[in-house]
């Protein structure tokens, strides 16, 4: 798939659904939430038949175990380290703590599932919300299911690090690249538009 590989369109096309502030801030909190509880509901499923039962637990909050949400957090990760090696690396502390508190909690507890799917709705509620009533656009999931939903969390993590004066010359690029996006955007949805209005009116 062309450009899967590249960080600059990858963060362009995701970039240009999330260019409002508020609803930055919206995915920036409970993005990561889904990718916990989106664990959580994983570490509940049987063990896969074609993985080895092994399991590595520091603490009684912290447990490493091969299963089907280890098996999508590297996957994920190692598309992170792909699209931009850096930023994978600084994020990878913070994603393995979230995957072992994540497997920690949903073998200890029995209501796990049902706590992983509530968080679930709430967090997606929100970013549905975000999109509504701050973005006024349509969430990126509804034209790039696969792309949103795996870019998500490296995209938060990603604000952040610009925030913090990461790569200013790539982030500057990134910025740029999105308001040329929702000025595509803009001008095909306006065509649209009129298109349906001439069309209105010939009926």
């Amino acid at each position: 798939m062309p450009g899967l590989f590249d960080v600059r369109k990858q963060l362009v096309f995701y970039g240009a659904y999330h260019s409002n502030p508020t609803n930055v801030r919206i995915h920036m909190c409970f993005v990561p939430l889904i990718v916990w509880s989106w664990e959580v509901i994983q570490t509940t499923l049987p063990h896969p038949s074609f993985l080895p039962h092994a399991a590595y637990k520091p603490t009684d909050f912290l447990v490493f175990e091969l299963s089907y949400a280890a098996l999508y957090a590297a996957a994920n990760w190692l598309y992170y380290f792909a699209l931009e090696p850096t930023a994978a690396l600084l994020y990878l502390p913070q994603y393995a703590l979230m995957l072992g508190t994540a497997t920690a909690f949903g073998t200890a507890y029995p209501n796990a599932l049902t706590i992983g799917f509530a968080l679930q709705g709430v967090s997606w509620v929100a970013q549905f919300l975000g999109h509504g009533l701050a973005e006024r656009r349509a969430p990126a999931l509804l034209n790039n299911l696969l792309g949103a939903l795996v870019l998500a969390p490296f995209f938060v993590h990603l604000e952040w690090l610009f925030m913090l004066g990461y790569k200013p010359a790539l982030h500057k690029d990134i910025t740029n690249g999105i308001g040329a996006e929702i000025a595509r955007i803009r001008k095909a949805e306006g065509d649209r538009r009129r298109a349906d209005a001439v069309q209105g009116k010939e009926d």
